[in-house]
């Protein structure tokens, strides 16, 4: 299989949603013409992640429906490319907005929607509606099928989000985000990479955005390689701080070798000695004694 490249779409947003669906749009085509097979966005481009600093009426008047005519307009681009579109969004729905990645395949067909699990609720994120799982889909590319789940920011923080992905069968983990990438937030995304046997993309807003920085991300998650001595740097790319369309090549064929061979994932798993993570009635102290469910 031929490698997989992936566009980060690390851009300024613009201050309306006509802004961001044309800047989306053409930096897709950008993306396209420099030879990606998949686009992905930061976290919440609808509206640039604009909710800090904000009245919440004012911003949750601006969430959108998942089904309505953004979101579609990338569908409707990624088959007239034949590039699969990650496109990301402050989504209206029944229960609350909520922080959602739409994923289309080359085709331009809906193969996944996914709304962040892990909401900030200790900041202005409590007023979103947390989504209820985590998916992996079979997404169609023009080089091939990969298995592709998400998180979203910080879903990241959690070694289950990623962990639940990898027993779902992902081999890729597209990560929208809206923060500061500095080197323990990598740290995660290297650890998960790893200890998951799989990839995990990361695209983040770029510097000049409030609380961004750029450095978006690949990390293959491939620490060992039979023509290497000793182990690898997982890292494909990190991009600088300055707004652009950066492109990384992921080998799935090579990586689908070491997950055939290596011991980490779920190789050598005992999960029936870690009840402690999923019995209800086993509610261990917080670290914080201030948090009770």
């Amino acid at each position: 299989m031929p490698d997989l490249n992936i566009a980060f779409l690390q851009l300024t947003p613009g201050r309306t949603l006509e802004e961001n669906l044309q800047k989306g749009l053409s930096a897709c085509r950008q993306a396209r013409t420099l030879g990606a097979d998949i686009a992905l966005f930061p976290e919440m481009w609808s509206n640039g992640y604009r909710i800090y600093g904000r009245p919440v009426p004012e911003w949750t008047a601006e969430a959108i429906p998942a089904d309505g005519p953004f979101v579609s307009a990338f569908g409707s681009l990624a088959q007239e490319l034949g590039m699969a579109i990650g496109v990301t969004l402050l989504e209206h729905y029944p229960s609350g907005p909520r922080n959602t990645l739409v994923l289309f395949d080359h085709f331009g067909r809906r193969v996944l929607t996914y709304a962040k699990v892990h909401t900030c609720d200790f900041d202005v994120e409590r007023y979103l509606a947390p989504g209820e799982d985590f998916y992996v889909a079979d997404l169609d590319t023009a080089v091939g099928t990969v298995k592709v789940g998400a998180m979203i920011c910080f879903d990241r923080e959690f070694p289950e989000s990623a962990r639940i992905l990898m027993l779902k069968g992902a081999e890729l983990i597209l990560t929208p985000n809206a923060c500061p990438m500095e080197i323990n937030r990598l740290a995660q995304l290297r650890g998960r990479a790893y200890e998951n046997m799989l990839a995990i993309a990361t695209c983040n807003y770029p510097a000049g955005v409030p609380d961004c920085n750029g450095g978006s991300s690949l990390f293959d998650g491939m620490a060992y390689l039979p023509t290497m001595e000793g182990p690898r740097d997982t890292c494909i790319l990190q991009a600088g701080e300055e707004e652009g369309i950066y492109i990384a090549a992921l080998d799935l064929t090579q990586l689908r070798q070491y997950r055939a061979s290596e011991v980490h994932g779920n190789a050598y798993r005992h999960p029936e000695k870690y009840a402690i993570l999923t019995e209800a009635a086993v509610r261990p102290p917080f670290v914080r004694a201030d948090r009770r469910v």
